[in-house]
């Protein structure tokens, strides 16, 4: 890494100005000459600003922390436990701001996946705008980084169009950069997983074939089984139902060979749910089940499980066990409040409890004021149907035809959309 590249994000990265920084060194014309490698400083100028930034010039430190580095980078890819990742962190973050290392733009850059690993976005964001100022000192590595994590970024907060176009950009670096082979797949899979969200099945299959195998070819089986899962998504989408079956059941089975509980149950989940497509209510409520009575799962799995399974009694009218399965939901719901998650699942679950309960005005309300903007703004088209169409029933049942219309409408254009996606 240049050292005007290095003196510029340290500098950033204090908050200190070029005026700060110069000031009784050099002018401020030329600290910036320097930092954007328009000029050579010379050594005393070197050891001077990095005297005042607070930092050791040491090749020989550089070397453990280029090694420090890769360790914590392949944690960040293998999705290592997260204690170890943060103390990881931690000890690497405190050496780089003391010694100059050519490592220190990708440990930056990897910070951004670093936070949307702990759910901390904010901090994300932080680290993506604050990264703006330096761009113009990456090599096409770094630039590689730069645009796959954006594109984490764009993905978790429902951005996926813009997710997709970032992630291209990493791709079409690959060409121009030694990668492994287990990252081109992963990032062969991220496309994928996008392209599923975006509906595109032709490109989800191309892509979850890509990575699938070179999955296979390094023996990385629950990452084959992540491939046939979205293999499964797809050929559902496409009505080719055993074909979907066949991809479910070889991602199940590759995760009870590798007692991979996560994965077994992420398979049935999306069993239940093409079971429930195909009308096949009793197999779908059986792998619900399966998902909701493992406390192995983690509560997000659970309560998605417990959603679809209430919609399944609701949608064959068995409104006994759908509230039984509201109070075992309920008790999940209150262990999640400080989760992302819990919003959009007690929106779902109180909506069915008050259809149930035929306490309509308290269903019309929560379902028109909270729950469609909200899905609407995390575009879930799937349960925009579904409510839209619960709406507008209800609304001609009671003679408002007038709102009736509207709804089923909405559940129209969506469907719509859906379908020009």
């Amino acid at each position: 890494m240049e050292i005007g590249s290095f003196i510029k994000l340290q500098r950033v990265k204090k908050g200190m100005t070029q005026e700060e920084l110069a000031e009784g060194i050099v002018s401020m014309s030329y600290l910036s000459k320097i930092e954007n490698l328009r000029a050579e400083a010379s050594p005393e100028v070197v050891s001077m600003l990095c005297t005042r930034l607070g930092i050791e010039l040491n090749g020989d430190k550089d070397i453990t922390i280029k090694e420090k580095c890769e360790q914590w980078f392949n944690m960040l890819f293998d999705m290592h436990d997260k204690q170890q990742i943060i103390e990881k962190y931690n000890e690497l973050n405190e050496l780089l701001t003391l010694v100059r290392s050519d490592s220190l733009i990708l440990f930056e850059i990897h910070k951004i996946r670093y936070f949307l690993i702990l759910g901390q976005y904010d901090n994300a964001l932080e680290q993506i705008n604050s990264l703006n100022e330096v761009t113009g000192t990456f090599d096409n590595l770094h630039f590689y980084y730069w645009y796959k994590f954006k594109g984490n970024f764009a993905f978790v907060n429902n951005e996926y169009n813009q997710a997709m176009n970032l992630f291209k950009l990493a791709e079409d670096k690959i060409k121009q950069v030694h990668l492994q082979d287990s990252e081109i797949a992963d990032l062969q899979y991220t496309i994928a997983v996008t392209h599923s969200k975006l509906i595109n099945t032709l490109e989800v299959i191309e892509y979850s074939n890509k990575s699938i195998d070179i999955f296979q070819k390094e023996y990385n089986f629950i990452r084959c089984a992540q491939c046939h899962i979205l293999l499964g998504i797809s050929y559902r989408r496409i009505k080719m139902y055993e074909k979907a079956i066949k991809h479910y059941n070889l991602a199940k089975h590759l995760g009870e060979l590798n007692k991979n509980n996560t994965v077994i149950q992420l398979t049935n989940q999306n069993l239940g749910y093409l079971y429930s497509a195909i009308g096949e209510s009793k197999e779908a409520i059986k792998h619900y089940l399966g998902v909701i009575d493992d406390e192995a799962v983690g509560l997000y799995e659970r309560l998605v499980a417990s959603a679809n399974l209430i919609k399944e009694y609701y949608r064959i009218q068995n409104f006994d066990k759908a509230l039984e399965i509201i109070e075992k939901a309920e008790k999940l719901l209150e262990l999640s409040k400080n989760n992302v998650f819990y919003e959009v699942n007690y929106y779902i679950i109180q909506s069915y409890k008050y259809a149930i309960n035929e306490q309509y005005d308290l269903f019309t309300t929560l379902v028109i004021e909270d729950l469609i903007p909200y899905l609407k703004k995390h575009k879930d088209h799937g349960n925009i149907i579904l409510f839209s169409n619960m709406l507008a029933k209800h609304f001609e049942s009671v003679g408002k035809y007038k709102d009736s219309v509207k709804y089923y409408k909405l559940a129209n254009l969506t469907y719509e959309e859906i379908v020009n996606l």
